[in-house]
């Protein structure tokens, strides 16, 4: 929130991956003058549009967190993602490296999404590598042997729940190519008929001529466009307040939701 504040932004949104654990502490810590969007940002199974399967991710804001639908497969994903970073672990450690699944599990807070990222500073810290970005390059990324696949939520039934518990959706970065494989454009189409209420058109992975695109698809579809840093701290350089969100269409998304209003 200090940071937000300090780069002069008026609105800043929370989406912690698959969690809302940090809602609280950002509403006590949130200063005078900065509002706040609470969310988390949902991962995603999407048909790709082309006969395959995607993994995608899905900004979901303003809902309820207590819902029970949420709160179960909330729980099911942590729970998915603790083994599967616990078997990750011990494939590098059986391999030699400076990593132990009991220790490192430990040391990660069960009310929160274990991930890549944890691990990815942890090979930081043991010397292994210099960076996070360094850690995805060599070793975390999706074709090296120690990656195993999440069982993310189908984005339908992402959309359902979200809509159930009172909040409003947004496909994140749908045009990123340069993470990997991105949906085509009548996915999109389809999933606005169920409930998309956005797509963020503004952030750092979008070229410009995708950033184009996604516009006038979304103007097509009157679809709200979002801009969005997706700051991540120090795991990324990528700075706050890098893309933004005009106050139009915050308007309008905030306008869809019905059940957590934005604070300030």
């Amino acid at each position: 929130m200090r940071v937000a504040a300090e780069a002069g932004l008026d609105v800043v949104a929370l989406t912690d991956h698959d969690t809302t654990a940090g809602w609280v502490e950002a509403a006590e810590a949130r200063p005078d003058g900065l509002r706040l969007v609470r969310g988390a940002e949902l991962s995603c199974e999407s048909p790709d549009g082309r006969g395959g399967r995607v993994s995608v991710h899905i900004l979901a804001y303003l809902f309820d967190p207590e819902h029970p639908a949420l709160l179960t497969e909330q729980t099911r994903l942590r729970g998915e993602r603790r083994e599967r970073l616990t078997t990750m672990v011990g494939r590098m450690a059986a391999d030699g490296y400076p990593v132990d699944p009991e220790t490192f599990m430990a040391g990660l807070p069960p009310e929160l999404p274990a991930g890549r990222p944890h691990l990815a500073r942890a090979l930081v810290e043991q010397g292994v590598v210099d960076s996070v970005n360094e850690a995805f390059a060599k070793l975390l990324n999706n074709s090296s042997r120690y990656y195993i696949p999440r069982a993310d939520t189908p984005v339908s039934v992402a959309l359902e729940m979200i809509a159930s518990a009172g909040g409003v959706c947004v496909f994140a970065h749908p045009f990123a190519r340069r993470r990997g494989r991105i949906v085509e454009p009548s996915v999109i189409i389809d999933l606005a008929v169920e409930g998309l209420a956005g797509v963020e058109v503004d952030h750092p992975d979008h070229a410009p001529e995708d950033r184009a695109a996604l516009r006038a698809l979304a103007a097509d579809l009157n679809l709200v466009t979002t801009g969005s840093s997706d700051y991540h701290g120090t795991n990324k350089t990528t700075p706050i307040a890098a893309e933004t969100t005009a106050p139009d269409m915050f308007d309008r998304l905030v306008a869809k939701a019905t059940a957590t209003p934005v604070l300030g």
